[in-house]
């Protein structure tokens, strides 16, 4: 019983997993030898990859913490292993608000991780905004710091890299950043069409993850855009 004079909680608190995010960038988790994927020659990969997380490599959980409740997207897998057969590295992008709201905390972003690893393989790099929307933070697409800090970690310019994603978000980052885009669907919800146009310049679209890989093998990625961009529009 609470006596006159005693303070009462109110507002509930924190969960205790969750961690202040802070303001020093995002959390990147990359392999030593990502820059080095493929071996083929000295300059590195091929080039690489880098896919959104929810929806379109993972199915989209809202705030999952939860490794059982990871599940691949259809196709993911099949893109994964062409793409890795031909050399390129690959990465994925995520924004993590939940972490900034306290519902997540940074293990539980890490064990999500680590089960998508179990069930797709070794990722090179992982780049998670961990911010609010409304954070003054440079990483929390569509802004392109997220990207730029993949490419970096990766040893690669952003014109060597390309981004398969179901946001706007997403799309958005990867074209402010300078890399190339492919849009996709999400795997979670009903396929409107036509697509939108990229912006600020048009990207090519696919019908999931094992389709953009094909597409990206197909062409280089600068003509991308000029062979396919306004189909997928």
């Amino acid at each position: 019983m609470a006596y006159l004079g005693e303070p009462v909680p109110t507002v509930p608190q924190p969960r205790p997993t969750a961690e202040p995010p802070g303001r020093t960038g995002p959390w990147l988790s990359a392999r030593p030898e990502a820059a080095r994927v493929g071996g083929a020659t000295a300059d590195g990969p091929t080039g690489a990859v880098l896919f959104g997380r929810d929806g379109t490599l993972l199915q989209n959980v809202a705030c999952n913490g939860d490794p059982a409740m990871v599940h691949p997207t259809a196709g993911v897998r099949a893109a994964l292993a062409a793409l890795r057969a031909a050399g390129f590295a690959v990465g994925v992008l995520s924004n993590q608000p939940g972490v900034a709201r306290g519902l997540l905390g940074r293990g539980q972003v890490e064990t999500v991780q680590a089960r998508a690893e179990a069930l797709l393989g070794p990722i090179d790099v992982w780049a998670v905004c961990p911010h609010g929307s409304h954070d003054t933070c440079s990483c929390h697409m569509p802004a392109p710091g997220l990207v730029t800090a993949a490419c970096r970690a990766l040893g690669l310019p952003p014109s060597r890299v390309t981004v398969i994603g179901c946001g706007e978000n997403v799309i958005a980052a990867a074209l402010a950043a300078g890399a190339h885009a492919i849009r996709v669907p999400d795997a979670t919800r009903p396929t409107v069409a036509p697509y939108r146009s990229c912006t600020p310049t048009a990207c090519p679209a696919a019908e999931g993850p094992a389709e953009a890989a094909y597409l990206l093998l197909r062409h280089r990625p600068t003509e991308l855009r000029r062979s396919t961009g306004n189909s997928g529009a």
